[in-house]
């Protein structure tokens, strides 16, 4: 969920701007993505912004529950 974020509600709404959110079903995608990414076929570089080595698993959660990153990469 985006935190800090300000949208131009106004505009949007006399523009006719729609906007919908709702939860992500990770787990129903995440085996198919993970073959793609395996596969090279997909970069999911794109999607993180900070990368940790695996053992500071326990900061990369910290960081993003404290909103200093938005999805971390964990490399083994």
């Amino acid at each position: 969920m985006p935190h800090g974020v300000e949208l131009p509600v106004r505009r949007m709404f006399q523009r006719n701007v729609g906007l919908r959110g709702g939860m992500a079903p990770v787990r129903r995608y995440l085996p198919e993505l993970l073959d793609l990414v395996l596969d090279g076929r997909i970069d999911p570089g794109k999607v993180f912004d900070a990368t940790m080595p695996l053992d500071e698993a326990a900061e990369a959660y910290r960081a993003m529950d404290e909103r200093r990153a938005i999805k971390v990469l964990l490399r083994p």
